[in-house]
């Protein structure tokens, strides 16, 4: 709404628009501006923080995923518009059932090894740096110099 309030604001009287547009400035209400990557808060162009972003756009996802494949499993269970979901063979059911169990396990498997292995890096990396910070001379204070005196005196 505030955006067509400044596209109209330059089509009746160009200083109006650049009215509006300067107090959705000022007040933050422009949506690309309220995350700390464009609002100059964090690092723009730090690779690792994008990297970060997007896995969590894409465990956002997976999660969403995992909901819509509940509820698919939900409606297929008490059958569809064509029927019930029973194939009309026991022993195959069995077999899909037991190989949706065995790939669900095996997804939350690997869910779990890579959040280890996500630890482990960060582990890493904070030992790594804590002993660069350790290996790192110890600047001594430098000699006390009189301070500097007031000319005005």
């Amino acid at each position: 709404m505030p955006v067509i309030l400044m596209v109209l604001g330059f089509i009746w009287w160009w200083p109006l628009g650049l009215l509006v547009l300067g107090f959705l400035i000022a007040r933050g209400r422009l949506g690309c501006w309220r995350h700390s990557v464009y609002a100059g808060d964090g690092p723009m162009l730090d690779w690792e923080h994008r990297g970060d972003r997007w896995e969590r756009k894409i465990a956002r996802m997976q999660d969403k995923m995992e909901r819509m494949r509940g509820r698919m499993d939900r409606f297929r269970s008490r059958g569809d518009w064509f029927g019930p979901t029973s194939s009309g063979n026991s022993a195959f059911d069995d077999y899909r059932s037991e190989t949706l169990k065995r790939l669900e396990d095996e997804q939350r498997e690997f869910k779990e090894f890579l959040a280890r292995l996500r630890f482990a890096k960060d582990r890493t990396e904070f030992d790594q740096f804590m002993a660069e910070r350790r290996q790192r001379p110890v600047e001594p204070d430098s000699p006390a110099e009189p301070p500097p005196t007031d000319p005005r005196h």
